[in-house]
């Protein structure tokens, strides 16, 4: 019961094996590995960009810069309302029979719409930073006027 000789087969296909294997191995240890760049997240994170109320008039760099911000900033938005949809939905149908127990994801779903539909919503098909910008203005114009969107008119007296 000593230490038997490898088979000439297998040590055949351990070398071929090595024979691939090795340039991937050098060249992820070598060259990828030090160059790779860890991110605790998992999505890239792009740097912030001058808003549009930053840009100069003229700046038409910047006016596209911040458009694209803005493109990804509802984006990302859109992904987390479709997020807390499915979750709500997934756990209504888990459990069907006791739906309480999914209310407190229907409630901050519903927050979460709202705060969308505040920021994003009626602007039309294809918006943009100086639409979504002017929305703003208008509704803080409208605060100053008449208290909170949705309480009423305020009366003169």
């Amino acid at each position: 019961m000593g230490d038997r000789p490898e088979p000439f087969l297998l040590r055949f296909l351990k070398s071929v094996g090595n024979f691939f294997e090795a340039p991937a191995d050098f060249a992820r240890e070598k060259i990828v590995v030090p160059n790779q760049q860890k991110y605790p997240w998992y999505h890239q994170k792009y740097r912030r960009v001058p808003t549009i109320d930053e840009c100069y008039t003229d700046d038409m760099v910047c006016h596209f810069e911040a458009n694209m911000q803005y493109q990804r900033d509802r984006n990302v938005d859109t992904e987390i309302i479709s997020i807390l949809r499915n979750r709500y939905e997934d756990c209504c149908l888990w459990n069907f029979d006791d739906r309480h127990l999914c209310e407190h994801l229907f409630e901050t779903y519903e927050v979460a719409a709202a705060d969308w539909m505040a920021k994003h919503g009626d602007l039309g098909p294809y918006p943009n930073v100086i639409d979504a910008l002017m929305k703003q203005k208008h509704r803080m114009v409208w605060e100053r006027r008449h208290g909170p969107v949705g309480t009423g008119m305020k009366t003169a007296q």
